[in-house]
């Protein structure tokens, strides 16, 4: 009963589940590229096959060791399915992110058609909330556009007549028509897409070295099986005398069995031991356990790749606005050039300010709301591109803008351009306040560095590790931030398109690369890495396209991520050792007939839960950064 009830529950496990690794296992044969398939495949099938002989030959049978064999190798696929499975839905949202539909003029009239249909000259309208459907050039309005999709910049950029836009930028406000220049896989979403697909693929170094190793264990086990089948007929006597040693103190030696038993269940115990059932949970173990303490974090690990390359990094790309920025402007000075107070320049500023979108206005607006202000109201409000805002509070002009604005008016600022240059120079956007001629302030508005960024960039100094910063922005503003951050190699003015380029030569240069970044710009670079790792706070394509995810959008989690990168890779190279030592010790004391095949699965299983435990002992280790 009990050997008909092993069979019944074995051959679901062993044919059924496992039947794919038998598949995989005579295809590496078949391709002389012998892998641990063949080794699990071997180790169930041959107890299994003989078992079966139970039904005819009286003989023990070991069919239970067949189906723990291939339950424990299925356990182990499982978990490093979890744990290297990788969320991968970068490209299908890109492509959704496109306009499905454009409005365009025809014969005078304003037709809706979808964008597929576009054609170059076609001149598309836009409206405030809508996306521009393709790349093209303005040829009449102006407006606030959201380009953060391509540029990863928080803040609108005003475009107007003969500026390009980008397709699938979003217009905030103002009105738009734009001749369509680029259709189809010429546009900048497109080789976006294309470039992110070209970045695809990644290998795994130590899961390579592993299956190296095996394609010379392999045939080296099944050399030992079959030598120590026959051994056992050739030389029955040499090993008769072993066996009656070994019975003398193992209980499960029975020396009075025929050759011909002794030697099947001798290759049998071979073929148990070697399995790699334990080399088939070292990995994936120690990365289940490894990214749930990083979840715990806020670090989301969602690719095994990145664990085994990131102890090797050596340079780590930082992008800035968003990344090492908060991507939210701010009020960050305000000086004085006339009698009136903070308080009054703030008023007059946020009350002129508050009939406009502008990202800068929003800012000055919001810290009127900190002081508790109460705003006036505004007559003859006008808003000049690329200069600033004006109109009348309780009979007196009042201007907000930079120098262009002032110069338009004749206001006099001369006597603080080195003010504004001082601003500028800390990466900060000076707009002037003036009252009817005279010149009552300057605010200064920027998007600041976030609070553990200086803290981030030391700690991986301090590791030996190189920081970069990659950045769209001028090299004023863009060297101010590397500056003030602690980042002295600064790469400024890059597009989109030449981060990839910029993450390549860094790659020639130092070796293996690490990307930051948060905006849709970034993520054919954040590919081209070694290592992407995205700010949480920042777009989902960002996210998807990376291996490592930072949930809170804090900095000094890349400290952390590296230190759990080391801490797992060291259990991975722990377990394996553990591994390969079991199987070094075992299989010789197997060959002689000293090991019981039901001894061999128990010890198979001990090996395994030792890699489990082993791999446990991760919780134990502190990932947090030094400078906190």
């Amino acid at each position: 009963g009990y050997f008909l009830l092993t069979v019944i529950l074995g051959v679901p496990v062993v044919f059924g589940t496992g039947l794919h690794v038998h598949k995989a296992s005579f295809k590496a044969i078949k391709n002389k590229s012998p892998n641990m398939d063949v080794l699990v495949s071997m180790g169930s099938l041959p107890p299994f096959l003989i078992g079966l002989l139970g039904f005819i030959l009286p003989i023990q049978t070991f069919i239970e060791m067949a189906t723990t064999i291939m339950t424990f190798h299925l356990i182990g696929k499982y978990l490093e399915a979890r744990a290297k499975g990788r969320a991968s839905q970068a490209i299908k949202k890109l492509i959704q992110m496109g306009a499905k539909t454009a409005k365009i003029l025809l014969n005078g009239e304003e037709i809706e058609i979808p964008t597929k249909d576009l054609q170059v000259g076609d001149i598309m309208i836009i409206r405030p909330g809508e996306k521009v459907p393709t790349d093209g050039t303005i040829i009449e309005g102006s407006g606030l556009l959201d380009e953060s999709m391509a540029t990863g910049e928080s803040m609108p950029v005003k475009r107007q007549i003969e500026e390009n836009v980008i397709g699938a930028t979003i217009l905030k406000n103002g009105f738009l028509k734009v001749e369509v220049t680029k259709i189809g896989t010429d546009t900048f979403l497109s080789q976006v897409i294309k470039l992110v697909e070209e970045c695809q693929g990644s290998k795994v170094p130590i899961q390579e070295f592993a299956d190296r190793i095996t394609g010379y264990f392999v045939p080296a086990i099944l050399v030992i099986t079959v030598g120590t089948f026959f051994s056992f007929n050739l030389f029955p006597n040499f090993h008769l005398g072993i066996i009656e040693w070994g019975a003398t103190f193992l209980p499960w030696v029975n020396p009075e069995m025929s050759p011909l038993s002794l030697s099947f269940i001798t290759a049998t115990a071979v073929l148990v031991i070697s399995c790699p059932c334990a080399l088939g949970l070292g990995t994936p173990t120690a990365l289940m356990v490894g990214s749930g303490i990083g979840a715990e974090k806020g670090i989301l690990i969602r690719n095994g790749e990145a664990i085994q390359t990131f102890k090797d990094v050596t340079t780590i790309a930082f992008d800035k606005t968003g990344t090492i920025t908060k991507g939210k402007p701010e009020v960050t000075d305000l000086v004085l050039t006339s009698q009136l107070s903070e308080a009054d320049v703030l008023y007059l500023a946020a009350t002129i300010e508050y009939g406009s979108e502008h990202p800068l206005a929003s800012a000055i607006v919001e810290r009127s709301k900190t002081l508790n202000l109460a705003l006036g109201n505004v007559a003859d409000f006008h808003a000049e591109v690329g200069m600033g805002v004006y109109g009348k509070i309780d009979d007196s002009e009042i201007f907000v803008g930079n120098r262009k604005l002032m110069l338009s008016r004749n206001i006099d600022y001369s006597n603080h351009e080195s003010t504004l240059i001082s601003l500028e120079d800390e990466a900060k956007t000076a707009m002037m306040v003036a009252k009817d001629q005279t010149l009552i302030g300057i605010i200064a508005v920027a998007d600041p560095v976030k609070e553990d960024s200086i803290r981030a960039i030391s700690e991986l100094e301090r590791m030996g590790i190189k920081t970069v910063m990659i950045t769209g922005d001028n090299s004023r503003t863009a060297n101010a931030i590397g500056k003030k951050v602690g980042i002295s190699h600064v790469i400024s003015e890059v597009m989109p398109d030449g981060k990839v380029a910029e993450i390549i030569r860094l790659q020639d240069k130092y070796g293996t690369v690490a990307m930051v970044g948060d905006g849709i710009n970034d993520a054919p670079a954040l590919k081209q890495a070694n290592v992407g790792i995205a700010i949480g706070t920042g777009t989902d394509i960002a996210i998807e396209a990376a291996d490592v995810t930072l949930v809170r959008g804090e900095l000094v989690g890349i400290v952390s991520a590296i230190k759990l990168s080391k801490a797992i890779f060291r259990k991975i190279k722990e377990n394996y050792f553990w591994a390969w030592f079991y199987n070094i010790i075992a299989i010789p004391v197997a060959m002689f007939g000293l090991l019981h095949p039901m001894i061999g699965a128990s010890a198979m299983a001990l090996s395994s839960l030792n890699v489990v435990y082993n791999s446990l002992r991760l919780k134990k280790v502190n990932i947090e950064p030094t400078l906190i």
